[in-house]
């Protein structure tokens, strides 16, 4: 089978080769892509394309997979360019692959190339987060008067909160069109076969859960060794992603546990003690940064920046309890990731989260912009692990008989992540797909 893969960025494994930053998002893909170069298996012949500063001609290294790459421009997400409908087109002619597998619909080169490919049966579009649906989330929990003013970068980008809404909009629109012309689709939550059934009745859902990267899968979480009553957040550089309810909720945390610090990977877009970071500054950073100036978290705050694969397992390992205050998601890995290294789990209940983590039995999920709920929620994880702490002066607010319970979930949880993350069973499970988009006619 010769099998062309359309990536949102360059996989680490060809990066390396070409010199090329391959970036810390969709690390997921990094271990399936691992998996597949280290099985060398004979069935398989890998083709790889994915943007790049500009058009790279397939290339192949000391390794069986060819690269491509098309320039696409990734900062401007909402603007469809036929011109990449021409690269797209090229790249398939020179590969000639038997079927494509599209990871991911956010971007326009997924309608680009199931545009230029024009094979619905041999297209297979693998669901990652769904632009049309997170559009709707975008501004929740967002006082009015946020939503509707602009900085001075907002107005120079046209990039205010209210632009971001209705440039998800109109990338959700190319992916509707996209998964509308697609003959095949895998997902792994409830909530992604419901959105592509809705934009599709007749495409075919195949069920197929990811890997993790590598590293995730060594180690395990010891509440003796972490940072007491610290709080790990994936990233929290836009909306969706929900840290503003999360600085809210900080204020009855500090009451119990003055000590808490949360720690938030990703871009930190509050840095203001400089001109030019004002001047760079957006809306909703601004907004983040007055949350923490009204609620006193300067000194409870770490915006950590970009991390790779281990600086992010060694946080979540160092953390008290790991959090998801997002206001839509399909299948976090972020949450995969904490509970396979065994780490509390706290998320909203949103998209398919309920898919990964059973509530109150491998952590807690509480409902979307209930600052209050996810407090407590934080206080209780908190509680049940100081428990036997006798210096503690103040009354837990956890039942003694939850304890044994809510210490009892990092454990399930991890055994839970283990299989829906099995590196071989996900690995035979994509060939078994493969092998059966292939075979029709």
């Amino acid at each position: 089978m010769r099998v062309l893969w359309v990536c949102n960025r360059c996989l680490p494994v060809v990066a390396a080769h070409l010199n090329m930053d391959a970036g810390n998002k969709e690390g997921w893909l990094a271990g399936l892509s691992e998996r597949i170069l280290a099985e060398n298996n004979d069935k398989l012949t890998l083709g790889v394309c994915f943007p790049a500063g500009k058009d790279l001609a397939g290339w192949k290294g000391d390794y069986e997979v060819t690269a491509y790459g098309f320039y696409e421009d990734t900062a401007h997400p909402e603007r469809y360019d036929e011109k990449l409908e021409e690269r797209m087109q090229e790249i398939v002619n020179d590969f000639k692959p038997d079927m494509v597998h599209i990871f991911g619909t956010e971007f326009p080169h997924t309608l680009a190339m199931v545009r230029a490919f024009n094979n619905p049966s041999k297209t297979l579009i693998g669901i990652q987060g769904l632009c049309f649906v997170y559009a709707d989330a975008y501004l929740e929990g967002l006082p009015e008067e946020v939503v509707k003013r602009s900085t001075l970068r907002d107005v120079l980008k046209k990039d205010s909160i209210l632009d971001q809404q209705k440039k998800f909009y109109r990338r959700g629109a190319y992916e509707q069109k996209a998964l509308a012309l697609t003959g095949n689709v895998t997902g792994r939550t409830d909530w992604d076969y419901h959105y592509t059934k809705e934009c599709n009745a007749n495409v075919k859902y195949y069920f197929m859960n990811e890997t993790l990267r590598s590293n995730f899968y060594d180690g395990a979480w010891d509440y003796k060794t972490c940072e007491k009553y610290s709080i790990f957040v994936s990233q929290g550089d836009y909306p969706i992603k929900g840290l503003h309810f999360l600085l809210r909720a900080m204020k009855d945390v500090l009451e119990e546990y003055p000590d808490t610090k949360v720690y938030v990977a990703g871009n930190c877009i509050t840095g203001d003690d400089s001109f030019k970071k004002k001047i760079k500054m957006a809306s909703y950073g601004k907004y983040l940064k007055e949350l923490i100036d009204k609620y006193k978290l300067t000194e409870h705050i770490v915006f950590l920046g970009n991390l790779n694969a281990e600086q992010m397992k060694q946080r979540y390992l160092g953390s008290n309890v790991f959090v998801s205050p997002s206001t839509m998601e399909n299948s976090p890995n972020s949450v995969g990731e904490a509970m396979i290294l065994g780490v509390p789990v706290i998320s909203t209940r949103v998209g398919g989260v309920h898919n990964l983590l059973e509530d109150q039995k491998e952590g807690i999920l509480y409902e979307p912009q209930n600052v209050q709920a996810l407090a407590n929620a934080i206080i209780k994880v908190f509680d049940a692990y100081e428990y036997e702490d006798a210096s503690r002066m103040r009354p837990i607010r956890v039942k003694e008989e939850e304890i044994e319970e809510i210490r009892a979930y990092p454990v399930r949880a991890r055994k839970h992540a283990m299989a829906t993350h099995n590196p071989d069973t996900n690995y035979h499970r994509l060939l078994e797909i493969y092998e059966d988009i292939c075979k029709c006619e």
